[in-house]
């Protein structure tokens, strides 16, 4: 058997007054342990094991201070409480029943983008990104809205899962624009989804293997710093906490112009913990 080893950290930077990110960590579980017995045949038992779940979730609030922290608030909270709700459907995961399990996780993230738009009845109120990784080992199941990013570290080659959904890549993957014309405008700094605002979800499903970590991240880490960098230090992790604290700290020495938020997650062997 194995565990998960996760930790999240989030700071302000050292140019904003205000955090507006907020993260999540969640393990749901059910299972029952046999102690003792002088029974035969225990596979009865096996019906009643069900697959750990552990949920991770980030999100950065726009909008400007106080209206982007309380967004990002508002949308993690709101995940947090359906998920607590519904843990019964979530806890009965089935692989066979992968689209309803889908379904679930994009109505905690709905419940949130429905909240917002009550409590900001204005066009163009406060939005935040949101990224939440629910991972069944071995599999990871990603729900997407915005420029907050996940990756997986895979035999020391980083792979991001998620693509930042901004009006530069929009209008570049339709051929409205160029690469060069939307990095000019300013277009890749444009959110074109995300929760409040236009709500345009990317749904999808990534397989794990033994020995990946993940690594969810506001775009504060990745203003500052590299894929590569990223990749070194998930490569030589002694623990999730050692790589955020690191991460944190090579983004706020490159300038910290932004809050930064990270999740680390890895699994590992009983016997190494």
């Amino acid at each position: 058997m194995a565990r998960v080893d996760t930790y999240g950290l989030s700071h302000a930077g050292k140019v904003r007054t205000v955090n507006e990110d907020h993260f999540a960590i969640m393990t749901l579980q059910k299972a029952v342990q046999l102690r003792a017995t002088n029974l035969q045949d225990t596979t009865l038992l096996d019906r009643l094991r069900k697959p750990q779940v552990d949920i991770f979730v980030v999100a950065d609030g726009v909008g400007g201070g106080v209206g982007g922290k309380i967004a990002s608030g508002v949308a993690v909270k709101a995940v947090v409480e359906y998920l607590a709700e519904a843990v019964g459907c979530v806890q009965d995961f089935d692989v066979d029943r992968e689209n309803a399990f889908l379904e679930n996780l994009s109505q905690a993230v709905e419940r949130g983008h429905h909240r917002l738009k009550e409590m900001f009845q204005t066009q163009g109120g406060p939005a935040t990104t949101l990224t939440m990784v629910t991972v069944v080992w071995p599999r990871a199941y990603v729900i997407h809205l915005g420029d907050s990013r996940g990756y997986f570290l895979r035999r020391g080659t980083l792979r991001q899962f998620t693509r930042d959904q901004t009006m530069g890549n929009y209008l570049v993957d339709i051929g409205a624009v160029t690469e060069q014309h939307a990095e000019k405008a300013g277009l890749y700094n444009v959110l074109s989804s995300a929760v409040g605002g236009d709500f345009v979800p990317t749904v999808g499903v990534v397989d794990l293997a033994d020995g990946d970590a993940l690594l969810l991240c506001t775009d504060g880490l990745t203003k500052h710093v590299s894929d590569e960098r990223i990749a070194e230090r998930l490569a030589h992790m002694t623990s999730a906490k050692q790589v955020c604290d690191q991460l944190v700290a090579d983004a706020l020495e490159d300038g910290g112009s932004d809050n930064i938020t990270i999740i680390v997650g890895r699994n590992v062997p009983r016997e190494a913990v």
